[in-house]
């Protein structure tokens, strides 16, 4: 074999070779870099299971867990496009809700806190608020 001929036969081998090693080391760096978990502003399990560690009472928490259900189906930023209500609770204005926390845009917590002080205060429950809103569709 000429040298011209074994170049050409072997610079195709080396160009897929090099590419083995760079989608190899690429895929390796992908998976030594760590996971990033889902946080609680974007995930409803974990916001349910915040509202549960913070209502203790299970018949509470089930007329909670109700209200949220229909208000943002646990989506923390859930912005209703006509009235402006966010959040799990659906506050409005929104920015009642910084009376919790300055983290009220973001944090599940700060939301359910509020929305617990807001149904408290004025219905005395979440059960006495579920009520209302299974009779008016709002509270």
């Amino acid at each position: 074999m000429s040298v011209s001929v074994i170049r050409r036969i072997a610079s195709p081998k080396k160009a897929i070779a090099t590419a083995a090693v760079v989608t190899a080391a690429a895929g390796m760096a992908l998976t030594a870099a760590p996971a990033h978990a889902a946080t609680p502003t974007s995930d409803p399990a974990s916001a349910q299971a915040i509202a549960r560690q913070m209502i203790k009472d299970p018949a509470q928490y089930e007329a909670f867990h109700k209200i949220v259900s229909h208000e943002s189906g646990w989506n923390v930023h859930a912005t209703n496009a006509s009235s402006g209500a966010y959040g799990l609770v659906q506050a409005l204005p929104a920015h009642k809700m910084s009376s919790a926390g300055s983290d009220w845009r973001t944090n599940p917590a700060t939301q359910i806190k509020w929305g617990l002080d807001y149904m408290n205060s004025r219905y005395g429950s979440p059960a006495a608020a579920w009520n209302f809103w299974s009779t008016h569709h709002w509270y």
